[in-house]
């Protein structure tokens, strides 16, 4: 009877102190991130962004928990017939409505539905580290992660239809840093895979991606984008790169007010989805006005 008590004092002591560190380590992470519950956990994080994306790539933004963020992207036609459809305006354009929920601080999920190949997309966003105000942390390290499935007919994967082949699949891992207060950059590495691809195409890409913004107002900045798919040699399936996916370059301008960011721009890539962005455009930014189209992107968010 006397070793039973003990016991059940030691397990309600040490429950009550587990729960005043989590309450404690709660409290304290200050840094908005997931190693801020363990490090970092007393320095206030730098606001590298004020929104979620920067034309074409995500950034480190994640709004705070509880936030549902709605974000349209659209892209209109090529440029090629200059005013006759506008500079594209009236050409054929695609679509991208997605809705992102901010679970905690640096914890993102969200769900997107584009016009080509009827891409249905579940995303994941995480902030591993913030860039902190004190210098201790100087740089963002974000994860954001992409399924996507194409919810065409079925003919259009050939006759050993498979459920699996409407699958493809983005891993990015950024590092994002405020160098000055008008001036951040953010750098990242992704792998793409398409569970299915056309003959001659590759089932694997690794990409480089790099984000610019340059504030001249409180609420006005010019905006860089540029996705590089890379050859690398170990993992190519063909002899010869056959069909090889081009560079993804954009620059345009951005809008912020305290619920809403716009941006209009000019880029070369129209798939909405980073894997399709990565794997399968095939337009070159300056080669010719052919491969330039028209974009806007608008995001709003409601606090709950």
């Amino acid at each position: 009877m006397k070793n039973l008590i003990i016991i059940i004092l030691a397990i309600f002591i040490s429950s009550s102190i587990v729960a005043q560190d989590t309450e404690t380590t709660k409290k304290e992470n200050k840094n908005k991130s997931l190693l801020g519950y363990w490090i970092m956990n007393d320095s206030k994080p730098q606001t590298t962004y004020e929104g979620g994306m920067i034309i074409d790539n995500h950034t480190s933004y994640i709004p705070s928990a509880k936030t549902l963020e709605m974000v349209i992207q659209h892209r209109f036609g090529s440029m090629e017939n200059g005013i006759s459809d506008i500079f594209g305006i009236y050409g054929t354009a695609n679509t991208r409505l997605a809705l992102n929920y901010s679970i905690m601080d640096w914890l993102q999920v969200g769900f997107g539905t584009t016009k080509n190949y009827k891409l249905q997309d579940f995303s994941l966003k995480a902030n591993l580290l913030r860039q902190t105000k004190d210098g201790k942390s100087p740089v963002d390290v974000t994860y954001y992660g992409n399924f996507s499935l194409d919810a065409r007919d079925e003919s259009y994967f050939g006759e050993d239809y498979k459920f699996g082949n409407r699958a493809a699949y983005f891993n990015e891992l950024m590092v994002s840093r405020q160098f000055v207060k008008w001036f951040t950059m953010s750098v990242g590495g992704s792998f793409t895979h398409f569970n299915q691809v056309d003959s001659l195409y590759e089932h694997d890409k690794i990409a480089l991606h790099f984000v610019g913004r340059i504030k001249f107002s409180g609420q006005s900045s010019i905006i860089v984008n540029c996705d590089v798919p890379l050859k690398i040699e170990g993992i190519k399936e063909w002899t010869e790169f056959t069909n090889p996916p081009k560079y993804n370059f954009g620059f345009g301008y951005e809008v912020v007010t305290a619920t809403h960011v716009f941006q209009v721009f000019a880029g070369s890539a129209t798939y909405l989805v980073p894997q399709y962005n990565v794997m399968k455009n095939q337009d070159d930014f300056f080669k010719n006005i052919d491969n330039v189209f028209i974009g806007f992107n608008i995001s709003r968010v409601w606090n709950f």
